[in-house]
């Protein structure tokens, strides 16, 4: 298997460092959930940028993922493009095992334990998504 070939784009790290305090870690921490899955997966390229102003994570057939910090409610969260059939789908399969924001994000607290290998199955949905989107549950049983 090819190694991951990962862009990254300096100014991302800015971004994290100016989060609030207690934020950095823990979205460095899905930061690096989100290379590790495409690593195990063989996701060949992913791209870390900015859209919106966050950290984002693409791969050549997959969906857009983002990382961050909700200053409403003092959240932080991982999103996903919300015309798609991704957070539908991690409801219907992981039902309370996350906190939703409608059809685009989970979302954590600083309190919250990521439930880790849950979270990488909805990463790895999203990371191939253009493959998987014509089938049912995104080629996904319950687990």
């Amino acid at each position: 298997m090819t190694p991951l070939k990962l862009n990254i784009n300096p100014k991302v790290a800015e971004v994290f460092n100016n989060y609030p305090e207690g934020f950095p870690e823990k979205l460095r921490y899905l930061r690096q959930l989100i290379i590790t899955t495409a690593e195990e997966i063989g996701i060949p390229t992913l791209e870390e940028t900015l859209k919106w102003g966050q950290p984002s994570y693409l791969a050549p057939k997959g969906s857009t993922v983002r990382l961050g910090w909700k200053k409403t409610n003092n959240h932080y969260a991982i999103y996903f493009k919300c015309t798609s059939k991704l957070v539908l789908t991690f409801k219907e399969i992981y039902g309370a095992t996350f906190n939703y924001e409608k059809h685009r994000a989970i979302e954590f607290t600083l309190a919250d334990e990521v439930p880790e290998q849950a979270l990488k199955h909805c990463i790895s949905m999203a990371l191939q998504y253009h493959q998987i989107k014509h089938l049912p549950l995104l080629g996904a049983g319950v687990h």
